[in-house]
């Protein structure tokens, strides 16, 4: 006996089999209440997928666009952060400052101290956790004897403004230079012996004293990178028996370097008259050097050795001016080597750095 197979009527409804494919219905339609869960679930899916696409691209460009702009700050030195004092090196630029330690350099912790540093160091990073000093350096030294002198934790980190690695050498002096072309101590010698520096670890053999001074003082005025190319002569000749070069004014720099290019044996003279003297001050060196230049009585004898021929130049001659002020009369008197100013005030009571400012700008404004 053979068993009857059930059949069971099954009605699809049409619209249910119509391909996925279909555009995308609108919410709360008729059609759209016939779709079944399934496909509302990866339309909802697809929408979202979209939309997260979108914004994934949006976000890439904008760090896209602040990576381009972090690169560009960096380069020029405009992100700063707090650097550790013992990640700081002075080994890839010969300082144009003379090792011995800055006198004033007390005013300046003093005045870190009361205000902060109103102007951070600009570094080089050179390796993880390692930068190099690009200008900065009575900061970073004034930092450093903060730090050893009080043990504050505050001067144990320094403010820096960070450079991307990779600057050529040149562009690096050329930062420093311009920094201290500012500043009120700089002398013509620590310019000069820079030049110098800088012609040797280039190792550009072909470029000249003279070239190497107009590309780092470019931004120096015409008679100033002339007196720096005399006193780069000065040290050529003198560099290595001055111990106190720094402290030779333009004016005396100038007649030696005149005077010993018209006599070849006087540099010699000079050299030994200050290997006689090993423990001389400041004073005591510019003493002898002004001693060589002064017109001597015939048949006189120089420290040098050189006998001197030339009568004394007369030095009588004066101009004397007087200014109206509105606090009263000045009245200036100038000669050979000295003016002087009367007036009735206490000049000893001003602020140091504005009478220094002042007398800067006087002396500036003469050698244009």
């Amino acid at each position: 006996m053979s068993k009857k197979r059930r059949v069971f009527d099954i009605e699809f409804d049409a619209a249910a089999l119509e391909p996925e494919t279909a555009a995308p219905v609108p919410a709360g339609t008729e059609t759209e209440a016939r779709r079944g869960p399934m496909a509302t679930a990866i339309g909802e899916n697809a929408a979202a997928l979209a939309d997260r696409q979108a914004a994934e691209a949006a976000i890439r460009a904008e760090n896209d666009r602040l990576a381009h702009a972090f690169v560009a700050l960096k380069k020029s030195g405009l992100i700063v952060d707090l650097i550790p004092l013992e990640q700081v090196r002075m080994t890839k630029l010969t300082r144009d400052r003379v090792a011995k330690r800055d006198p004033e350099l007390d005013e300046l912790k003093a005045s870190i101290q009361a205000v902060g540093l109103s102007n951070p160091i600009r570094v080089e990073e050179v390796d993880d956790g390692v930068y190099e000093l690009v200008q900065g350096f009575r900061r970073l030294s004034a930092f450093r004897e903060l730090h050893a002198e009080t043990g504050d934790p505050a001067y144990a980190r320094i403010p820096a403004g960070l450079m991307a690695r990779g600057a050529r050498l040149a562009k690096l002096y050329q930062r420093m230079v311009d920094e201290n072309l500012i500043r009120r101590d700089i002398s013509f010698a620590e310019m000069a012996q820079l030049a110098w520096a800088y012609k040797r670890e280039e190792t550009q053999e072909e470029l000249d004293v003279g070239e190497a001074i107009d590309l780092l003082y470019a931004s120096a005025g015409r008679q100033k990178r002339s007196y720096i190319k005399h006193f780069a002569q000065l040290m050529r000749l003198l560099g290595n028996d001055l111990a106190h070069a720094e402290a030779i004014p333009r004016a005396l720099g100038l007649q030696l370097v005149k005077m010993m290019e018209e006599d070849a044996g006087l540099a010699g003279r000079i050299r030994a008259v200050l290997a006689n003297m090993p423990d001389r001050d400041a004073d005591a060196e510019l003493a002898l050097l002004r001693d060589v230049t002064k017109p001597a009585k015939p048949g006189a004898v120089h420290e040098t050795g050189k006998p001197a021929t030339k009568p004394p130049a007369a030095t009588t001659a004066k101009t004397t001016i007087r200014l109206a002020r509105p606090d009263g009369l000045a009245k200036c008197v100038a000669s050979d080597g000295r003016v002087e100013v009367q007036f009735a005030r206490d000049f000893s009571a001003l602020d140091r750095r504005k009478l220094e400012q002042a007398l800067r700008a006087f002396l500036d404004s003469l050698e244009v």
